[in-house]
């Protein structure tokens, strides 16, 4: 069977589309009413390109056609109005006309009123179209996304039909049919997926994007075990051939205006040109390619979420230099891929790309103005949505495990490590594995955050990070002694200790300071260069002076020191001695003195006495 999953994915302008050839095909499914009798049977109508069909299966409910806001543009809470159904009764389908409004927002004011489904009536009789979301730049499309409830296009006679019904108090019944809306099962899903590289679109690109990151999980396990086979397709257009000297086809066409894309910016003349996404569309188109022949088809998810993730247009990576990361860090071959990309300049048709145009003229329409290709997956783009589609395609009970779970795990990290970074040594790794597939972001291990972009490296951070694996640095054991290159501060990064050389990751190489003369200078000197250091001596008889980078003789400073010391002992000695005596000489005086002068001072006053009285006595004469 064949299933087409597909978003809108680029507009051009009207100079590109030539003659654009190809059909549009409005995918229908079966309405049948199941009373009153006046109305039964089966009608025709058109599938919404949102919310999320029941695809596969059936949905019941009864008509209301609120007898306010019938166009369902405003909110059914102003007018007080609600159609949630009661316990016991059919859900409730909301009858709304068309005009004045976008249909999503129709089917969101009816969701938030509690219908379970809008019929949107034709205002004229004409042949029945997709219901699309808004293409409008000042189109809220926020509220598209969190659109669940199916919705449907009726032809104007079915509307005003079941009006006069209704308004003849009759119930009517209607019973929603998807299981005409795809091919009849089998045992193998085939899908395809029309997509861009371009991320700088708007909402369609954002939600593109989001939906290969969530669905990537689900497509690779149906891919690994064969139940699905998947083909995506990028669009192009050719510049005619008067134009092809036109400043537009030079800036947004490739292989002399054979393939070309929109300006991501649409002024020709900033940032990136279309030719750019043709190229790098291009460039994915050979990922599947080359991975598909090698027997691995879902490294296609792989490549174009992490190019998603690591070359954005915003952070100016979009170019062939990040892609080539991409690309090794997944072990595809890159040469191949370079090969089948070729030469862009070239005055020849591309193969991939020559392919994708003949797949493009018999699954896309192509309007006048403004020009724009569709591939439709028939409802809102969500994994789960898409997911059921494609699970409606087996045949019962032949359905792979996936299609009876609500989440999907895989671990993809247990293959050349999800492309993440990883330090086998340590066993450490960015890689962390998700029911949404793996993410790579840096870990946090023993309570050191490692920090890095998850990809080409991650570093550990903080005072404990030379704790492990000694924070990624260089580290090394040899005669006895250990040197790293690790210091507490990671913003320095890591860097060789003295005596070292190097980038402080990879290796630190020991300093010849022999060599580089950075030591041992001296004539006299002698240097030996030893793991991380140097050892500095002198002839024999001589001693080395690290202070003053000199030696200095032994022999001679002995006997002059000899010499001096004794010379200057014996001096001290002699004054010793010299004072010694003078001080005895000075007491010994002092103390004869003081003896003799006592002794005569009995016998005679001396000077410094006074004259002794004599004694007369009057009483005798």
């Amino acid at each position: 069977m064949r299933e087409k999953l597909g978003i809108l994915v680029c507009i051009w302008a009207v100079l590109l589309c030539g003659s654009c050839l190809g059909r549009f095909v409005v995918e229908k499914n079966s309405l049948k009413v199941t009373s009153p009798g006046t109305l039964k049977g089966v009608y025709e109508c058109a599938i919404g390109n949102f919310g999320v069909p029941q695809y596969g299966g059936t949905l019941v409910g009864t008509v209301v056609y609120p007898q306010s806001n019938q166009k369902a543009c405003k909110s059914f809470d102003d007018f007080g109005v609600s159609f949630k159904s009661k316990p016991g009764h059919l859900p409730v389908f909301v009858l709304a006309d068309r005009g004045d409004c976008f249909f999503t927002l129709k089917a969101w004011n009816a969701q938030n009123g509690g219908a379970a489904a809008i019929l949107v009536a034709d205002d004229r009789p004409e042949p029945l179209i997709t219901m699309d979301t808004p293409e409008e730049e000042n189109a809220d499309a926020d509220y598209v996304q969190n659109i669940t409830i199916p919705s449907a296009l009726i032809s104007k006679s079915l509307g005003d039909s079941i009006k006069k019904a209704l308004s003849d108090k009759d119930m009517v019944n209607i019973n929603l049919d998807w299981t005409e809306a795809l091919p009849h099962p089998d045992e193998r899903v085939e899908y395809e997926l029309w997509t861009n590289s371009n991320d700088e679109c708007g909402p369609k690109c954002d939600s593109q994007i989001e939906f290969v990151k969530s669905f990537k999980g689900a497509a690779q396990i149906l891919e690994r075990k064969g139940y699905t086979q998947f083909t995506p397709h990028y669009i192009t257009w050719y510049c005619p051939e008067s134009f092809l000297l036109s400043k537009q086809c030079k800036s947004q066409c490739i292989n002399h205006g054979r393939y070309c894309a929109p300006d991501p910016e649409q002024d020709f003349s900033r940032g990136y040109d279309g030719k750019d996404v043709v190229i790098q569309n291009l460039r994915q188109a050979c990922v599947f390619k080359v991975s598909n022949e090698s027997g691995k088809p879902w490294l296609w998810w792989d490549y174009v979420t992490d190019f998603a993730i690591r070359c954005p247009m915003k952070e100016k990576k979009y170019n062939e230099e990040c892609a080539n990361q991409v690309i090794k860090s997944l072990g595809i071959d890159l040469k191949e891929i370079q090969s089948c990309v070729g030469d862009p300049e070239a005055d020849k048709d591309n193969p991939v790309l020559r392919a994708e145009q003949a797949a493009q003229l018999l699954n896309c329409m192509c309007m006048p103005f403004p020009n724009a290709c569709f591939n439709w997956f028939l409802g809102k783009l969500d994994r789960g949505a898409v997911l059921k589609a494609i699970c409606s395609g087996f045949q019962e009970t032949t359905e792979p495990a996936i299609c009876l779970t609500e989440d999907v795990e895989t671990n993809e990290c247990l293959e050349n490590n999800g492309g993440c970074w990883q330090d086998k040594a340590a066993n450490i790794t960015a890689c962390q594995d998700t029911f949404r597939g793996r993410v790579c972001e840096c870990p946090i291990v023993q309570g050191v955050k490692f920090v890095g972009d998850g990809y080409t490296h991650c570093q550990a951070s903080g005072p404990l990070r030379c704790e492990i694996n000694n924070g990624g640095c260089w580290k090394k054991s040899q005669d006895g002694k250990a040197y790293s290159a690790c210091i507490d501060d990671h913003t320095k990064g890591c860097q060789c200790p003295q005596g070292f050389k190097g980038d402080g990751v990879n290796s630190c190489e020991d300093v010849d300071e022999c060599k580089e003369k950075i030591a041992c200078q001296c004539s006299d000197c002698k240097c030996k260069n030893t793991w991380g250091s140097y050892e500095c001596s002198c002839n024999s008889g001589s001693i080395y002076m690290l202070e003053h980078d000199t030696c200095i003789s032994t022999v001679e400073t002995s006997t002059r020191l000899g010499l001096g010391g004794v010379l200057f002992i014996i001096i001290c000695l002699a004054a010793v001695g010299v004072g010694a005596y003078a001080v005895y000489k000075y007491r010994i005086r002092n103390y004869m003195d003081s003896e003799i002068r006592a002794i005569m001072a009995q016998y005679m006053p001396l000077d410094n006495q006074g004259e002794i009285p004599s004694h007369v006595s009057h009483g005798n004469i």
